[in-house]
């Protein structure tokens, strides 16, 4: 049956609101951004093309419909959608004769912040562009929101909160497999629209302004709209990288943007251009949607036809297999690309997989291999019921309607190599010589079972000198690497446990609240532990849940039979308290940055990684280095230390 056009524009219409209700309201995605962004731009050509936009039409609204518990507060000035083109001539030619700012867009959730005299009073997400949920608690806990700032007018700017790419690995891996999300994006709305600021907390969500929306009217900013960036970088924010524009310069700087997306901390679905006159953007108005003075520039993104020739599923340390599709190479933004996850059952199930489809795979955001469409849609690929590391049942899981595949074997072999793999590194018990490979073969052959078999690998010191890709000086030097672990830090045994939501953080945490006890800890109920600075009752009943159960129970105790947990005498010397501290740059004095960070927290103060208003002092042995950093220090009149001078004023006596 062929539809007319106003029959594909409803069904464009439900599918792309059910999209959208399931990336803001639930934070998981039903498709990709590139087949969201290739139906809606269908539904506008039919309204242009039929003259009739529909009730309910996605491309008359903003943002998304508020219905969670939070606080509703009706924003100051609506926040609406920004025009976008994929189109690097046509941005420049829409640029004219204008200077321009170019910054990235980020691939977060909108916040808008209000202060008043000097204080930070209200957050609000961006919501339907009309009206938002107020998530001031949570906006207080981001770790570099100021909550004091010098300038004691009434303002009111906007930003996205944003989560990095390293720390939402982080918190992927400490996730349950059915809690865990997609992309940073659908992370970071989760966690800033959190109930519990606590768990907002718990991880590491930024904030980066883009744009002022009101002052006090006591500001000159000359008219430029960068200025008014200084202004908002003066007060303690981080803002959004900008570069200034003009018709000549904008090909060139789109890019030297582009070349760095491989390399950014934050992820970016592509960049902003507005222009810097504020008089001529005033003039400009608006439409119904969109602003007149900003665009928003999509990546182009590359996409190319391949044929599917396997699915590997991985089997992780928490059960769940994950499903990979392997397809023949092809060159993707500059490099040979031949695999790409596919996250879990339900997406695979979506795309209709078959081996031998033909398939349009390319990068999202330009960084992560994706399928963009299955073209045969053969539909024939069946889900396997076993596991593919120990044969064990494997069976498919429903959880907040997304599907997964788990192993059902607690003595899987994966799980316990994947264990091992995380116990063993360096950020955990940091022993070398134990790659994922050799504890494989050490699992194979019956020697690890559980952790405390690490310790238990002397007895095997003679078969071990024979292993091929070993010897006598390679078996010596492991076995050395494994008895210095032996000594070591309670916090660094409970990120090795693989305990949900105990990283390195947490662990240093709970070692200082229970004194290094760990016993304490095991015996501790999830009250007390959810009572503690930084902990929510999630993680608290992640942490009493583990000590209840008397497999991890028996574990414990037999791991703390080798070791010796360091007891590091409490001075209360908190010479640093209420102090921040960034570090960047080649150190001296200490081995490594993690070393300078430790000393500084030992002493009650902070390490961040960025410059703000907060930072105490930015310590870097190159004082003439032209960095971000240092530029942002010197902006922000922020001193700028090296090692030696650290040291003297505020550690050593």
């Amino acid at each position: 049956m062929i539809m007319n056009g106003t029959e594909r524009m409803r069904e464009l219409i439900r599918i792309l609101k059910e999209a959208a209700y399931q990336y803001y309201q639930k934070d998981t995605e039903i498709m990709s951004n590139k087949e969201y962004d290739a139906l809606y731009d269908e539904l506008v050509a039919l309204e242009q093309e039929t003259g009739t936009i529909l009730s309910g039409s996605p491309t008359q609204s903003v943002g998304y419909e508020v219905r969670s518990s939070l606080p509703k507060v009706t924003h100051e000035s609506p926040m609406l959608s920004l025009d976008k083109t994929k189109d690097r001539e046509a941005l420049k030619a829409w640029l004219g004769s204008q200077t321009g700012l170019l910054s990235w867009k980020m691939d977060g959730l909108t916040v808008v912040l209000t202060y008043a005299d000097g204080s930070l009073v209200q957050a609000v997400t961006r919501g339907n562009g009309e009206i938002g949920e107020e998530i001031t608690a949570n906006a207080r806990v981001f770790r570099n929101v100021p909550l004091k700032i010098s300038y004691t007018g009434n303002l009111v700017l906007r930003g996205e909160a944003v989560m990095s790419y390293e720390e939402f690995d982080r918190i992927n891996e400490e996730l349950d497999a059915n809690e865990q999300y997609k992309n940073p994006r659908n992370l970071c709305s989760g966690t800033v629209r959190q109930l519990d600021p606590r768990i907002t907390e718990e991880r590491g969500v930024y904030f980066i302004a883009f744009g002022l929306v009101s002052d006090g009217g006591d500001v000159e900013y000359h008219n430029s709209k960068n200025e008014q960036m200084r202004f908002l970088a003066r007060q303690g924010f981080d803002t959004v990288e900008t570069r200034v524009v003009t018709g000549d310069s904008i090909l060139a700087e789109i890019q030297a943007f582009e070349d760095r997306i491989g390399g950014e901390k934050f992820p970016s679905d592509g960049l902003v251009l507005t222009y810097d006159d504020m008089e001529y953007s005033r003039s400009l108005g608006r439409t119904a949607r969109f602003p007149r003075d900003s665009m928003a520039f999509k990546w182009q993104d590359e996409t190319a036809e391949t044929t599917l020739q396997s699915i590997e599923w991985n089997t992780s340390r928490t059960g769940l297999i994950n499903p990979v599709a392997v397809f023949d190479p092809v060159e993707l933004e500059g490099t040979t690309v031949q695999r790409a996850s596919i996250h879990n059952v339900s997406i695979l199930k979506e795309l209709k997989l078959g081996l031998g489809d033909r398939i349009t795979v390319y990068k999202a955001n330009m960084i992560i291999p994706q399928i963009a469409e299955n073209l045969t849609q053969s539909d024939s690929y069946e889900i396997p019921d076993r596991c593919p590391r120990c044969e064990g049942e494997a069976v498919v899981e429903e959880s907040a309607g997304t599907m997964v595949l788990r192993c059902t074997n607690p003595a899987c072999p994966a799980k316990l190599i994947q264990a091992f793999t995380h116990f063993v590194s360096r950020n955990a018990m940091n022993v070398d010589g134990l790659s994922e490979a050799t504890i494989e073969k050490f699992a194979e052959l019956g020697w690890l079972k559980r952790f405390g078999d690490l310790y238990r690998l002397h007895e095997h010191r003679e078969e071990l000198t024979q292993m091929e890709g070993f010897g006598e000086k390679s078996a010596e030097k492991l076995l050395a690497s494994i008895e210095r672990s032996r000594n070591t830090e309670m916090y660094r045994l409970l990120g090795a446990l693989g305990i949900q939501g105990v990283g390195e953080a947490a662990g240093k945490a709970l070692a200082r609240h229970f004194h290094n006890d760990i016993h304490q800890l095991m015996q501790a109920e999830e009250e007390e532990i959810s009572e503690i600075e930084g902990f929510g009752q999630i993680s608290a009943h992640a942490i009493r849940s583990f000590f209840l159960t008397p497999t991890n129970q028996e574990m414990v105790e037999d791991l703390l039979s080798f070791l010796t947990l360091r007891q590091e005498e409490e001075t209360g010397e908190t010479t640093l308290a209420g102090m921040q501290f960034v570090i960047t740059g080649s150190l001296e004095h200490f081995s490594n940055r993690k070393e300078l960070e430790n000393l500084i927290e030992k002493l009650g103060g902070k390490s961040a990684s960025s410059v703000s208003q907060k930072t105490t002092a930015l310590i870097n042995n190159n004082q003439a280095s032209t960095s971000s950093k240092n530029k942002k220090a010197k902006e922000l009149g922020i001193p700028i230390l090296s090692e030696e001078e650290f040291l003297t004023k505020f550690v050593q006596n």
